[in-house]
């Protein structure tokens, strides 16, 4: 039976163990030789490591000399480690493969734009034309002028948190005071009317807010395009004009339109706007539901209301609203199948429209 280690075996272990430590370390040359180096000497079964399991069969004095030397050896190793790592990763090239300096330089990437935002600009281009201006209302609203000054009743249900992200600071509150992201643009119309004199024309863009389930045709914050006309005669056929305009730039070439009769609060009388199916020419097919149309938008002209709210007298002034889904246009221009992408900030989706 072979006999117990001494103290003194311990600490001249300890020393030859050190020593080889140190030349696995200095001899590392990638962080994986280094990680081999340290498990070596200070993993769980590494030679400092089963020598301290041997320390308990020495004596009291003998067990703090050698227990010390081991914590002064496990320093000493760990620092070599630290050092030598920053060494190696100080000499790790950044690249994958080496820098050729005597190749020409490539023109970095000038990227794109989002197909959103994209199609907004080649609308406000569009409508520029025909002397329309383009404003821009804030994103968080009130009550009074999302749903009051739209004509939205009191008891309608996209006044309740199931529709609409109110703030929690207006808990309670109601009007000017209960504060809101904006569900839709339209209340921008009226911040407009009451800063501006009439006749006006103006489009207003921007990202709205819906409290709701997501999938593959809706998002909880997705952008729309607005357009406003109001003179002191606006016929429909105007309306009909300005649906031509949108759809005309989004496909490239005029899209048969038609308009049926819809109820929104804002607009009296109101529209249904459909696009005959692009896919099928209005023949009907799956994309359609086989009636070969499509409903992109509702239109109409601004009820009474809307416009006493702005500030004008229905008696004088009259127009025509026209609101699309922006990002469901963008899909029918691009054939994407789901509105999630648009908003996914997916480099493979994005790299697409470079």
């Amino acid at each position: 039976m072979a006999a117990s280690p001494t103290g003194a075996d311990l600490l001249s272990q300890i020393a030859v163990a050190v020593t080889e430590a140190e030349s696995g370390i200095h001899g590392a040359a990638s962080l994986a030789d280094l990680d081999a180096a340290r498990r070596g000497a200070v993993g769980k079964t590494g030679s400092l490591m089963l020598l301290r399991r041997a320390i308990g069969g020495l004596d009291p004095d003998a067990r703090r000399t050698v227990g010390e030397a081991l914590n002064h050896a496990q320093r000493q190793v760990s620092d070599l480690l630290m050092v030598r790592e920053e060494e190696l990763l100080d000499s790790e090239p950044a690249l994958d493969v080496p820098l050729d300096v005597t190749l020409p330089g490539l023109p970095p990437s000038n990227g794109s734009l989002h197909p959103t935002i994209q199609l907004m600009y080649d609308l406000n281009d569009a409508f520029a034309e025909l002397n329309f201006e383009i404003y821009e209302g804030p994103e968080i609203s009130s009550e009074a002028l999302e749903f009051d000054a739209m004509n939205f009743p009191a008891d309608h249900p996209a006044r309740e948190s199931m529709d609409t992200y109110w703030l929690a600071s207006s808990e309670g509150k109601h009007g000017t005071e209960r504060l809101c992201l904006r569900p839709h643009l339209t209340g921008a119309s009226v911040r407009y009317m009451r800063t501006h004199t009439p006749p006006f024309r103006f489009v207003y863009p921007g990202r709205v807010y819906r409290n709701e389930s997501t999938d593959a045709r809706h998002e909880r914050a997705f952008f729309q395009y607005e357009v406003l006309l109001v003179d002191k005669d606006v016929p429909l056929t105007a309306g009909k004009f300005l649906v031509d305009t949108i759809l005309d730039t989004v496909f490239g070439h005029p899209v048969k339109t038609r308009m049926r009769t819809g109820f929104f609060p804002f607009v009296e009388p109101g529209f249904e706007i459909d696009m005959q199916c692009q896919v099928c020419g209005g023949d009907g097919c799956r994309t359609c539901r086989g009636v070969g149309w499509l409903e992109v938008m509702p239109g109409g002209s601004p009820h009474p209301n809307v416009l006493r709210a702005g500030g004008l007298d229905p008696e004088k002034w009259t127009g025509f609203y026209v609101n699309v889904g922006l990002d469901r246009l963008v899909m029918m221009r691009y054939g994407i199948d789901d509105v999630r992408h648009m908003h996914s900030a997916d480099l493979r989706f994005l790299s697409q429209f470079v």
